[in-house]
């Protein structure tokens, strides 16, 4: 008994609850005409497509610097690289690494802008970071339209200036990361899923440098921080300049798996599901490991892609996405309630 409690309190009861939903819900699945298989790919295709943009959110916790609401920034630098490298006319590999490497500048600086604002205001970042994400993406709304891009087929054809709202990259860097090791299309999510191992490597060992020992130790306690002479406003802006470029990169992962670059208001909203996933994971607002990042994405995942289908498959009616929303949305705000761990 005693170590079923010892399983229970490390492995958190809201994470039992909800796996063994998810895993009624697969078992389920063969019932209502739903193949089992298919199923479970799709989920993992989900999961390859948001796990970076759900790692990303880990410096920024690790430093103290709270949830990155503000994510539509990162977002939004990693479209500017992706529209550059098909402005450019860059394909394959190249055009997917021609996109995360443009990218990356405007990641830096947007993310040295938002911690220079969020040291302003410690004790209110995450309020502040939602504000900043929420305009970051009515300025780019605009940005979309006068930006002097010229590529016929990123630009609305019936005024020959201004980007469309969904952009294809089909002929570009579609399902690259599956195409490079020679995945069909349904399997490039393993593709996704290794590269994102290869950047939680990378970050994990970044943990384990001066550097990140430092972010960590400003997030467990500043004043200690301080006291053996850790510059703290240096450190949040680096997590938070870190956060950033990861969720730049994210967003161009997102892109070669889902086929389409979405502009305008698709970044709106998209830092709340990522959020969710991580806290879910068992991750706090001041704690958050890689472990969090994997468990917390498929679950979140899982269960907005089963749900409505199974539940649909039940009542024989199609309400899956109405079901999505509710389900989706019940989910973000159960995880903000649990924003203090495990339990």
């Amino acid at each position: 008994m005693s170590n079923i409690k010892k399983i229970i309190n490390n492995v958190g009861l809201p994470r039992i609850i909800i796996g063994v939903f998810l895993l009624s819900l697969y078992i389920i699945a063969p019932f209502v005409g739903i193949n089992l298989k298919v199923a479970f790919n799709d989920t993992l295709i989900r999961f390859g497509m948001n796990v970076v943009l759900v790692l990303s959110l880990i410096p920024m916790i690790q430093s103290g610097t709270g949830l990155n609401f503000g994510m539509p920034l990162g977002i939004e630098a990693g479209l500017l690289g992706a529209v550059i490298s098909i402005e450019l006319g860059l394909t394959g590999i190249f055009g997917f690494l021609g996109a995360i490497f443009i990218s990356i500048p405007f990641a830096i600086v947007f993310g040295s802008l938002y911690g220079k604002i969020l040291n302003k205001v410690k004790g209110g970042e995450m309020m502040i970071a939602t504000y900043i994400g929420f305009s970051s993406v009515a300025l780019m709304c605009i940005m979309w339209i006068i930006l002097p891009f010229k590529k016929p087929n990123m630009i609305w054809a019936y005024g020959g200036e201004g980007l469309r709202t969904t952009i294809s990259i089909e002929s570009y860097w579609d399902k690259i990361l599956g195409n490079m090791i020679g995945l069909p299309k349904n399997f490039s999510y393993i593709g996704e899923i290794i590269f994102f191992l290869i950047l939680a490597f990378i970050m994990n060992e970044f943990f384990r440098t001066k550097k990140g020992m430092a972010m960590k130790a400003v997030g467990s306690n500043e004043k200690f921080a301080q006291a053996i002479g850790i510059d703290i406003d240096k450190t949040r802006e680096r997590s938070i300049i870190i956060s950033t470029v990861v969720a730049a990169v994210g967003i161009i992962i997102y892109q070669q798996s889902f086929g389409f670059v979405q502009l305008y208001l698709a970044p709106f909203y998209m830092a709340f599901p990522a959020i969710a996933a991580i806290l879910i994971g068992g991750a706090s607002i001041n704690k958050a490991n890689i472990f969090n990042v994997i468990v917390g994405t498929f679950l979140f995942q899982g269960i907005i892609t089963m749900t409505p289908i199974v539940i649909s498959g039940v009542i024989e009616t199609d309400m899956s996405e109405t079901i999505r929303v509710i389900i989706s949305n019940g989910m973000i705000l159960y995880a903000l309630t649990r924003k203090g761990g495990s339990n």
